[in-house]
C-alpha cells in the first residue's frame, strides 16, 4: 500500500478519517477526568509504573512517599491469584469441544481432532510471552480496573505464532459499543523510526520523516491506532500525527478480529473504564499510610529526643554533637542542655494501623485467596474453599470471561486457522464450542461433580432396581468432561455392566 496523505484521499475517505479523528478526541475526552484517580491508584499501590501524565521514568525512584507496603503486597497477591485461577502458565486452561448442533456420531468423530488443536494452541501459548503480559496486564487491572492486551500474529518462522504486549492505560482510549463491550480502542504512542520502518517495511515513509530520524537517531514519532468495528470485522488505521507532517495514513486494513483485548474488573452503569479494588480501599490505603509515616517520626523523636538549653553565654547549641563521650561546656549554676518530656505517647497508633492493613487485606481479597498454611486439609475443607473462591470471584471471572478469555482464545483460533495448523472450522457454538478448563472454572463445576456423585451413591444404596435407572456410561463420560480430562481418555462407548443374569 502506497503512502496517502488527507489531502489525496477521496472525500469519502478523507471525511472518514477526519471522523475517526474526531470520535477520538471525543473519547479523550471522557477519559480525562480518570487520569488522576489512576495516577493516585498507583502512587500508593503500584508506583513503579510509567507516570501515567506519559512522562517516562523508568527506573526512578517512585516510593519515597510510601511509608506502608500493604497494599503493594496485597496486588501483588491478587495479580497472582488471577493468573493462576485463570490462566495458570504451563497449564490446560482452556479446550475446544463439539458444538451443540452436533450428533452423538459427529461429536465422536471430530473430537480427537479439537483435542489436537487445543495442544497446538497451548503449546502456542507456552511458547510465546503471554504469562510475562497477562501478568502486567493483571496488575493493571487490580490497580486501575481496566487492562489491554495487544494480540497479533507473530512474524513467519518465529518460535511461536503469537505475540503480546501489556499496553499501558495512557496510551489506551477506549469507546463501549450497543452490547457493552469494549470492541473500539485507540491507542496512541510513540514509536522510533526503526520500529516504524520494520512494522511498515511495504510504505515508503515521507522525506521529512527520513531527515528527521538521520538528525535524531533516537527521535520518536506519534502514531495514532484506530480499531473500529464494522460489519463484523474491525477496521485498522494507523496514522502518523506528528506535528508539523502531514497527517499519513500508514496502514489501512480490515481484520477478523481486534488486535487489543480490553477487560474491566467491576462496571458501574453509564462509566466506560472499570473500577479496581484498589479504588474501593484508597481511603484506607492513603490514612496507614500516614499513620506509619507519624509513626516513624514520633520514633525519631523518641530516640533523638527534644532539648533546651539557657542562654548562658558558654553553650553554643550550633556546636553540640550528641554522641558517646561528648562534654557540653556550660556556665557555672545554670542547667546546660536537658531533654523535654513529651506530654502525651502514640502507642493507640498501633491499633489504628492494625485494622487498617487488616481492612487492606480483606478488601484485596488477600486473605482468603492466600494459600494454606497447613496442608492437612480434609475434603470438605477443600470443597468449601472452592466454594469460597467461587462466591468471592464469580462475578469477576463472569466479565473475565467475556471480555478476556473469549476474546483471547478465538484471536489465537483465529490466527493458527489461517495458517493452516488446525481445522478450518467455524468457532461459533454452533460445529466448534469453548470449554473453560481453568481453576476457576472447575471449582464452579465442583458442585455439579458432588450432586451427580451423591445421586449415583443413593441409587446404589436403594438397591438393583433403583442401579437400573442411572445410566452410568453417559454420568461417567459426564463426569470426565466437567473434571477436564482429556477426551482420547474417555470410552464414548463402554462395555454393558455385568448383572446377576448375565453372571
Amino acid at each position: 500500500m502506497t503512502v496517502s496523505t488527507i489531502a489525496a484521499l477521496p472525500s469519502q475517505s478523507k471525511g472518514s478519517v477526519e471522523d475517526i479523528i474526531a470520535r477520538f478526541q471525543r473519547a479523550k475526552t471522557k477519559r480525562d477526568p480518570w487520569i488522576s484517580l489512576w495516577q493516585e491508584c498507583y502512587d500508593f499501590a503500584l508506583p513503579q509504573r510509567n507516570d501515567l501524565q506519559g512522562f517516562q521514568n523508568q527506573g526512578g525512584r517512585k516510593t519515597d512517599h510510601l511509608f506502608d507496603g500493604t497494599a503493594l503486597d496485597a496486588v501483588d497477591q491478587l495479580a497472582a491469584s488471577l493468573l493462576a485461577e485463570l490462566t495458570p502458565p504451563w497449564t490446560n486452561w482452556f479446550g475446544l469441544k463439539p458444538g451443540v448442533e452436533l450428533s452423538a456420531e459427529e461429536a465422536e468423530a471430530i473430537s480427537p481432532k479439537l483435542e489436537d488443536a487445543t495442544r497446538i494452541m497451548q503449546d502456542h501459548f507456552d511458547r510465546s510471552n503471554f504469562s510475562v503480559e497477562i501478568h502486567q496486564c493483571f496488575l493493571d487491572l487490580v490497580t486501575a480496573g481496566t487492562a489491554c492486551l495487544g494480540f497479533e500474529e507473530a512474524e513467519p518462522g518465529h518460535f511461536t505464532a503469537f505475540k503480546f504486549s501489556a499496553v499501558p492505560l495512557n496510551q489506551i482510549v477506549l469507546e463501549e459499543g450497543p452490547q457493552g463491550y469494549l470492541n473500539t480502542t485507540y491507542r496512541l504512542h510513540n514509536l522510533r523510526y526503526e520500529v516504524l520502518r520494520q512494522r511498515f517495511a511495504s510504505i515508503e515513509l515521507p522525506d521529512q520523516l527520513i531527515e528527521q530520524a538521520k538528525r535524531d537517531p533516537q527521535a520518536s514519532f506519534t502514531v495514532l491506532e484506530a480499531v473500529i468495528p464494522e460489519r463484523l470485522k474491525y477496521r485498522h488505521i494507523v496514522l502518523l500525527n506528528e506535528t508539523g507532517m502531514e497527517q499519513i495514513i500508514l496502514s489501512d486494513r480490515m481484520l477478523r478480529s481486534s488486535p487489543y483485548i480490553n477487560f474491566r474488573w467491576l462496571k458501574s452503569p453509564g462509566e466506560i473504564y472499570g473500577r479496581s479494588p484498589v479504588m474501593k480501599t484508597l481511603p484506607d490505603i492513603k490514612t496507614a499510610n500516614k499513620v506509619v509515616e507519624l509513626i516513624l517520626k514520633n520514633a525519631s523523636i523518641a530516640v533523638t529526643g527534644i532539648w533546651q538549653a539557657d542562654d548562658d553565654g558558654v553553650l553554643n547549641p550550633a556546636n553540640i554533637e550528641l554522641l558517646p563521650g561528648t562534654i557540653i561546656p556550660k556556665a557555672v549554676g545554670s542547667k546546660g542542655l536537658t531533654p523535654l518530656d513529651m506530654p502525651s505517647r502514640f502507642d493507640v497508633s498501633e491499633l489504628v494501623l492494625s485494622d487498617l492493613r487488616s481492612r487492606i487485606r480483606h478488601s484485596m481479597l488477600t486473605d482468603r485467596l492466600a494459600q494454606i498454611n497447613d496442608r492437612r486439609m480434609t475434603a470438605t475443607e477443600v470443597l468449601a474453599r472452592s466454594s469460597e473462591i467461587v462466591r468471592l470471584l464469580g462475578a469477576t471471572y463472569g466479565r473475565l470471561q467475556s471480555e478476556l478469555l473469549t476474546p483471547l482464545m478465538m484471536q489465537g483460533y483465529t490466527i493458527l486457522r489461517q495458517r493452516g495448523q488446525i481445522p478450518d472450522l467455524s468457532l461459533d457454538g454452533r460445529f466448534v464450542a469453548l470449554d473453560y478448563r481453568s481453576p476457576l472454572a472447575r471449582a464452579q463445576a465442583q458442585n455439579n461433580v458432588q450432586n451427580i456423585l451423591s445421586w449415583v451413591n443413593a441409587s446404589t444404596a436403594l438397591g438393583a432396581a433403583a442401579t437400573e435407572a442411572v445410566d452410568l456410561p453417559a454420568t461417567i463420560r459426564f463426569l470426565g468432561e466437567a473434571l477436564g480430562v482429556p477426551g482420547h481418555l474417555i470410552i464414548r462407548e463402554l462395555p454393558p455392566i455385568p448383572t446377576e443374569n448375565t453372571l
